[in-house]
């Protein structure tokens, strides 16, 4: 199986020095694929030149353009036929870059329907238009795969796709995040970012849907020695929509809050495995691979009740209202002390993060890749 593989947003991630979840997830699959023995894979980036960041990767013109002419005309994408023309079975557009085409099956990754669901939190120029076209360039795709049944539920909404043209493949693990942190990788992370003995954490690109003000609120409502002991360490890198929260940050208008901004991969694992808690309170998630990254870290973890969230974490989280701050700051205050049944919760998390691994990730899309090529009739 000859598999054409889409690396756009993971080139452009390594590019700027910092990579979000759908770069974070094509880099997993795609290292794995490249390892796997079922499926010869040929990485494409949309652009006239490559940026050089991923070996091997094919130039296959501006999506934009391409796009363009195919919105107005049943036509396929010129140069990206051209450039694949009898080396690949499937296409795999793994980050909502979908192209038509014409003779060659294309399986589209849809991670969730948020900027069409929720439209406010996305911060695009001309945002109507761009989602009536991404609405539309979902149906050039044979097939749709997205990450849970909540995000299948909503894309079958939003992108009037019937669920049965739309398969669920849960994300995956690494191995990394069940190892114990040596104490030297602990005091060199610790040295690294001032790290204090016990602290709160918070992971995700600062942007309003991941609800942080939710959890600085929350914070400053303990009792002053609590703060002190126990600060607010958030991870991440600034997104759109929080200047204001970008700037109260880098004020220090709360002394008992820090933004440690983009943590390398190596050093993330060591800072979660040492928190006191996981603190996710998003408003809405496709998936939520923190939760099950802090279940695999052995830290107990304080996550919203909504959208996918409750389906990953299982019975294995704390769930709370991500509305409701006064929650958020009781279940701070828990943690702080010995709260009955953590060790439970720990041992929960660990067993449920088990359940998603990339090798079944893997394994589960080498078989769709092979259903959908087989169902492709031109």
């Amino acid at each position: 199986m000859r598999v054409a593989f889409g690396v756009s947003a993971l080139a452009a991630g390594m590019q700027q020095g910092g990579i979000d979840g759908i770069g974070s997830v094509a880099r997993e699959l795609l290292g794995r694929l490249q390892s796997s023995a079922d499926v010869e894979v040929l990485p494409y980036e949309f652009a006239h030149i490559v940026s050089g960041e991923i070996p091997g990767t094919l130039a296959v013109g501006s999506f934009q353009r391409q796009a363009l002419c195919s919105l107005f005309a049943p036509c396929s994408f010129p140069v990206m036929c051209r450039a694949l023309h009898g080396r690949v079975d499937l296409v795999h557009a793994t980050d909502h870059l979908i192209p038509r085409l014409r003779g060659t099956p294309v399986l589209a990754t849809l991670m969730d329907a948020i900027p069409l669901s929720h439209p406010k939190w996305v911060a695009y120029r001309f945002r109507a238009l761009k989602n009536v076209a991404w609405q539309r360039s979902a149906h050039w795709a044979d097939h749709v795969l997205t990450i849970s049944e909540f995000s299948r539920r909503e894309i079958a909404r939003h992108f009037r796709i019937p669920e049965s043209r739309i398969s669920v493949i849960p994300l995956g693990v690494d191995e990394r995040w069940f190892n114990v942190p040596s104490d030297e990788d602990w005091q060199r992370v610790r040295a690294a970012y001032a790290l204090p003995d016990q602290y709160f954490l918070a992971v995700g690109t600062l942007q309003p849907r991941k609800n942080l003000e939710c959890l600085l609120q929350a914070h400053e409502a303990l009792p002053e020695d609590v703060r002190h002991h126990f600060p607010l360490l958030i991870v991440g890198r600034d997104g759109w929509g929080c200047e204001a929260l970008v700037s109260r940050l880098r004020a220090g208008t709360q002394p008992h809050v820090r933004w440690l901004n983009y943590v390398p991969r190596p050093d993330l694992p060591v800072l979660l495995s040492r928190a006191t808690a996981l603190l996710f309170p998003s408003l809405h998630e496709g998936f939520g691979l923190p939760v099950l990254e802090g279940f695999a870290a052995g830290t107990p973890v304080v996550a919203a009740n909504t959208t996918s969230i409750p389906e990953v974490a299982g019975d294995a989280a704390i769930l709370a209202d991500p509305l409701d701050w006064m929650a958020w700051r009781d279940q701070m205050l828990k943690m702080t002390g010995s709260p009955d049944g953590i060790e439970e919760r720990i041992r929960l998390g660990r067993q449920r993060a088990r359940l998603f691994s990339w090798s079944n990730t893997v394994r589960e899309l080498t078989r769709l890749y092979v259903q959908v090529a087989g169902s492709h009739t031109g």
